[in-house]
């Protein structure tokens, strides 16, 4: 296996066990030597590997001490941070503070949208929104949820921003997983299809404000939908 291959798998175990809560905020990681110990690997690799750590800020060096594991809202890496507060916090907080954090991007994202798409945009959104109308008449929920996914993703392209795309592409994994629950009622569909089409056509008119508000509702929609989801399963479980 080469080295590359061993730092990130070492790297990747010990962030396992950061977000399963087995390091916890503060917690001492495992030395050089317990590591190297605990993968068979050169001292080389491990440093490698809690250098890339490091450079995360999910674990710091205090000369003398040790290396001790950051609080997750240090972190600046968004994948690791999304995976360490799935893990711990509950389900309708981890999934509010995610409809949060999409309201403050995706926003201002669809008004840059607006202002920056081309007509080759618009035509590739008319041809998405077409497939997840197609897909909830076939009841296709995975279609019709990556063509929800698709739209939005080519939302943040057209905003013609690269920071939007780099801060919400690591969200694409715990989305689609979120988004094929909320999606699983046909009524809950055609809401959505409903919020897209207004959101395109603000986007088609050039009206950064409608955008915006169309946005907003849509978030709005999706909270809540997610509550009413929790609130459900609360009510199953108990």
């Amino acid at each position: 296996m080469a080295r590359k291959s061993l730092v990130s798998v070492v790297a990747d175990e010990l962030l396992d066990r950061i977000v399963a809560g087995e390091l916890g905020p503060n917690s001492v990681v495992p030395t050089e030597q317990d590591l190297m110990a605990q993968h068979d690997v050169s001292r080389m690799t491990v440093r490698e590997a809690l250098s890339a750590l490091q450079a995360q800020n999910i674990i710091r060096v205090e000369r003398g001490r040790g290396t001790f594991v950051n609080p997750v809202h240090d972190w600046k890496a968004l994948e690791p941070a999304m995976r360490a507060t799935e893990a711990t916090l509950s389900d309708e907080v981890a999934a509010k503070q995610l409809i949060d954090l999409r309201r403050m991007i995706e926003n201002g994202a669809i008004g840059l949208s607006a202002l920056n798409r081309s007509q080759t945009d618009i035509e590739e959104l008319d041809l998405l929104l077409e497939e997840m109308i197609d897909a909830h008449e076939r009841d296709n929920l995975d279609d019709f949820v990556r063509a929800d996914i698709a739209m939005h993703d080519l939302w943040f392209r057209s905003a013609r921003n690269v920071f939007v795309s780099v801060l919400l592409n690591p969200l694409d994994r715990v989305l689609y997983t979120r988004r094929r629950d909320a999606s699983s009622m046909s009524a809950v569909q055609s809401s959505v299809i409903s919020h897209h089409s207004s959101i395109l056509e603000a986007v088609r008119r050039r009206d950064p404000e409608a955008a915006r508000k169309a946005m907003d509702e849509h978030m709005n929609q999706a909270t809540a939908v997610v509550t009413e989801l929790l609130e459900n399963r609360d009510v199953i479980v108990g």
